[in-house]
């Protein structure tokens, strides 16, 4: 990329990704300093709503799930299924500053992503179907619109919706944000499949629906929705199934005209914005149109990777981003292949949330598993996928099949990747001082040729979810994940021996898995009050 394409503006998503690259002689624009005053508020609020709190439940089924039998949908339910996939899960405290950490991860912890929840009448919260905004900071619902029926929905589940403000991780990382937001997205995709299964449900995204119906539907397009210079954006719906058997058909314009009664004014979240004009474009480059619902992907029926004595609560709850690996801790070969087993497409992972095929193929750069040399490998998550990529790859790689649990593990070249794994990582040395860490590399082109421009935001999302599916994993192995979103792109690219300028694959995420350091320093304070939990 030349300095001169940094001086217009893109006219396509493609333009939007070449720009916002980072190499190692410049990084994509951002703000030349943290204005602190102008800091965003993680927490969106409604004012002039009926809230209604939650309980917090403490007991939950063994890591990862799903729960025996079905939990009927009610507060308690619902209490656990939002607090497990969007929570506070602590408070941090720190030479006077505060901050709270969620069980969904994000991005410089900015938490961009927003979500609300479509119900038929439940018993203590509402007699009418009702759409309601979740408040992680008070653990609570906000009625954000009511319907005239108490039944609106097809029986046996209820709709989850995600959004995202674009402005939050803006004010920290400037143009490269929309490519956290989407990555963001990703991970609450995992954080739901997680809760439901925590509660004998299932979670599936929806391919189908527009932006514009997404954003009718929650009310995204009204004036009260959001304040200037901050616009929520919608990401994608969910269907929440919380009984077995097949879904009944879903009439969404029959939601959207239904009688309903709009209420509440959201908050200010800012009182001064930088603009990012970038950021709005890439928003309408990928603005999703309806679209007909894809083949059902091909899934492998890999056993579901476990760790005994770990609960889902444990998992969720106690997850964190490790800011330093201590570049001393190894895992066992077991503990390797449950990792990775569990970013496979299979019904019995977090990745049957997703509808779309498997698109990335991950590129591991192992220094300290037990029994395992280090090295660059490649695990296979498509094989059309992998096979179009180790053609465009490097002819010297080995490509040896490594016995491993069954799993289509790929050695590429052994030998210490530390430097390497570092160098590309923006030179970060938490990605060479763990036990492994990825590279997520995407089939690019041939996603927005079969899907169009919303393709870039859907390989974000599938990232975001194998990323999502590594933190979890991780620590329930007693270890911690990273999500890294500053990568040296290109230089990853000719690592890989992919040709200059082509965009048939390109990287979009990185993740370190390892042995953290504790900051002593920092207090770690509980997420809710105590008297807030629900106990048995």
């Amino acid at each position: 990329m030349s300095f001169d394409d940094r001086d217009t503006m893109p006219t396509d998503i493609r333009g939007y990704h070449r720009r916002t690259k980072h190499a190692p002689n410049r990084y994509a624009m951002g703000p030349g300093f943290l204005d602190w005053t102008s800091q965003p508020s993680p927490f969106r609020l409604f004012e002039g709503v009926r809230q209604t709190p939650l309980p917090i439940i403490d007991e939950t089924p063994a890591f990862p799930g799903p729960a025996p039998q079905p939990s009927a949908l009610d507060l308690r339910a619902l209490g656990l299924f939002l607090e497990l996939s969007f929570g506070i899960s602590a408070w941090k405290s720190y030479e006077g500053s505060t901050w709270a950490l969620r069980n969904n991860p994000s991005s410089g912890n900015l938490h961009p992503t927003e979500s609300y929840v479509l119900l038929d009448a439940v018993e203590g919260l509402g007699g009418s179907a009702a759409l309601y905004h979740y408040a992680p900071l008070l653990h609570a619902l906000e009625e954000r619109a009511t319907y005239s029926a108490p039944r609106v929905l097809p029986k046996g589940g209820f709709l989850l919706a995600l959004s995202s403000i674009p402005w939050r991780e803006a004010w920290k990382y400037g143009e490269r944000a929309f490519r956290y937001c989407q990555l963001d997205a990703g991970h609450a995709i995992g954080a739901v499949a997680q809760a439901a299964a925590a509660l004998g449900w299932r979670a599936q995204a929806l391919a189908d629906p527009s932006d514009g119906e997404i954003a009718a539907l929650i009310g995204l397009d009204r004036d009260d929705a959001w304040h200037k210079r901050e616009p929520e954006h919608p990401d994608l719906l969910m269907w929440i199934a919380t009984e077995p058997g097949p879904a009944t058909p879903l009439d969404l314009f029959a939601l959207i005209d239904a009688p309903r009664e709009f209420r509440g004014q959201a908050n200010r979240l800012s009182e001064d914005h930088d603009g990012w004009p970038i950021i709005d474009l890439a928003g309408q480059f990928c603005r999703k149109p309806r679209q007909p619902k894809p083949p059902a992907p091909t899934r492998a029926q890999w056993p579901a990777p476990s760790f005994e004595g770990v609960s889902i609560g444990t998992a969720v709850r106690k997850r964190r981003s490790a800011q330093k690996m201590d570049g001393t801790t190894s895992i066992s070969r077991e503990a390797f292949a449950a990792l990775i087993a569990s970013t496979l497409p299979s019904e019995s992972t977090l990745l049957s949330a997703f509808p779309w095929g498997a698109a990335i193929t991950l590129i591991l750069f192992v220094h300290r598993v037990d029994g395992l040399e280090p090295g660059l490998y490649a695990l296979q998550r498509d094989s059309d996928v992998a096979t179009r990529l180790r053609d465009a790859a490097r002819k010297d790689f080995e490509w040896a099949l490594v016995e491993l649990e069954g799993l289509p593990l790929y050695r590429l070249y052994a030998g210490s990747v530390e430097k390497e794994a570092t160098k590309l990582a923006c030179l970060q040395p938490i990605s060479g001082k763990g036990c492994f860490s990825v590279a997520m590399i995407a089939e690019f082109d041939r996603a927005l040729a079969a899907d169009g421009a919303f393709a870039y935001r859907r390989l974000h999302f599938e990232a975001g979810l194998i990323g999502q599916a590594l933190y979890l994993w991780a620590t329930a192995a007693g270890i911690a994940g990273t999500g890294i979103g500053c990568f040296f792109d290109d230089t990853v690219h000719e690592l890989l021996g992919l040709t200059p300028g082509d965009m048939q694959f390109q990287d979009v995420y990185h993740f370190t898995v390892g042995g953290p350091v504790e900051d002593t320093r920092i207090l770690t304070l509980p997420p809710y009050p105590d008297d807030r939990r629900e106990r048995r």
